[in-house]
C-alpha cells in the first residue's frame, strides 16, 4: 500500500490525523483514534435503521423487477458484467445509468430497482449497473467494469429505445464515488466519446480515497499511491467537463458532509458547473429512497437534470 499525507479527516469530530503508511493491521493508530476514524466513515454509526432501510430498498426492488419489465444484459464475459435495463414507451428516450453503494465490498443492481419506479413512467430509461466488488477484484477492475458498461450502454442505446447523446450517470455511497471516477475516465480508451456523460449526480460519496484505506477495508484491497491520486475525483477536478450535482443527508457523519461539500467547492472554483443539495432530516441510507419517488429529494435533482417531468 502507498504511503498517504498527513491531513485532518475529521471535520469537527476530533483531531484524530492521518500518518504515513497507516493500515488498520499495523495497529499504529491507538485504539481511540482508530475507532474515531473508522466511526466517521462508518454509516451505520450515524444511521441505526440502516438494515431496516436496506432491507426495504431490497424487497421494493423486487417488487419493481415483477411489476415493470426489464432486460438483463451482458457488457463484458465475468460472470458480473451484467446490467439491467427498465425500457420506456418514450421513442428515443434519454437514459439514466445508476452505479449502486455497498463499500465497494457488497450490493448488486438487484438492490437498486427501484427507481425504476420514477424514471420509467416520466419517459426515462433506467440502467442498474452490476460489477464485481473487492476483495473479487481490485478498485481499477471496478472502475474498469463501470466504464466498459456506460461505454456498452452508450452503443446499444438505440437497439432498447434510447438515446446515446443523453446518457445520465448517478451512483450512491461508494456508487457515488465510482460515478464521480466515470466524469475523469479515458472514454476514447473506452470506444465512447468524452461527452458520453451528460451530466451525473453524485450521492453520498467520498471523492478524496485517502482515507478509506484506512479504515475496515480488507487486507488485501491495497491501494498504489497512484491509484489513490487516479481514482480521488477531487485530484482529478480539471478532467470534469459535464454538470454535476452533489447530495447528501444532513444526518450523515461529518466526514461524509465534508466530503461532498469539498468537491462541489474544488469543482465551483475550478469553473465547473455544480449543484449542492443537503437533504434536511435524511441519513446516508434513507437519502435513496427518494430517488424512486416522483416527489422525491433526490427524485426531483435526477428529473431537473434530464429535462423531464415526473
Amino acid at each position: 500500500m502507498g504511503q498517504v499525507g498527513r491531513r485532518s479527516v475529521l471535520a469537527g469530530v476530533g483531531a484524530c490525523a492521518l500518518l504515513p503508511s497507516l493500515v488498520r493491521a499495523q495497529n499504529v493508530l491507538p485504539d481511540a483514534a482508530q475507532k474515531e476514524l473508522d466511526d466517521a466513515y462508518d454509516q451505520r454509526t450515524w444511521a441505526p435503521n440502516a438494515q431496516e432501510v436496506l432491507a426495504r430498498q431490497a424487497a421494493a426492488s423486487a417488487a419493481t423487477r415483477k411489476r415493470i419489465a426489464f432486460m438483463t444484459h451482458a457488457y463484458g464475459t465475468a460472470e458480473d458484467e451484467v446490467l439491467d435495463i427498465f425500457p420506456t414507451e418514450t421513442p428515443n428516450a434519454p437514459v439514466h445509468v445508476f452505479v449502486h453503494g455497498g463499500g465497494w465490498r457488497a450490493g448488486t443492481k438487484d438492490d437498486v430497482s427501484f427507481p425504476a419506479d420514477l424514471f420509467v413512467p416520466a419517459g426515462v430509461i433506467y440502467v442498474a449497473l452490476n460489477f464485481s466488488n473487492l476483495p473479487k477484484v481490485r478498485l481499477p477492475d471496478m472502475v474498469d467494469q463501470i466504464g466498459r458498461a456506460v461505454a456498452w450502454t452508450h452503443k446499444n442505446a438505440k437497439g432498447f429505445g434510447g438515446d446515446p447523446a443523453r446518457i445520465f450517470l448517478s451512483g450512491h455511497s461508494s456508487g457515488g464515488h465510482l460515478a464521480a471516477a466515470m466524469l475523469t475516465a479515458d472514454w476514447g480508451a473506452l470506444g465512447a466519446p468524452a461527452t458520453v456523460v451528460k451530466a451525473a449526480l453524485c450521492i453520498s460519496g467520498i471523492y478524496d480515497l485517502e482515507a478509506p484505506p484506512l479504515i475496515a477495508w480488507p487486507t488485501d484491497a491495497t491501494i498504489t499511491q497512484a491509484e489513490l491520486a487516479a481514482f480521488s475525483p477531487q485530484r482529478q477536478l480539471e478532467r470534469i467537463r459535464c454538470p454535476v450535482a452533489i447530495a447528501y443527508g444532513d444526518k450523515e457523519s461529518p466526514e461524509f458532509q465534508r466530503q461532498s461539500r469539498d468537491f462541489a467547492t474544488g469543482l465551483k472554483d475550478a469553473g465547473q458547473k455544480v449543484d449542492l443539495a443537503v437533504a434536511p432530516g435524511l441519513n446516508h441510507f434513507e437519502i435513496l429512497d427518494t430517488l424512486g419517488k416522483p416527489d422525491g429529494f433526490l427524485a426531483r435533482l435526477a428529473l431537473k437534470q434530464i429535462g423531464v417531468a415526473a
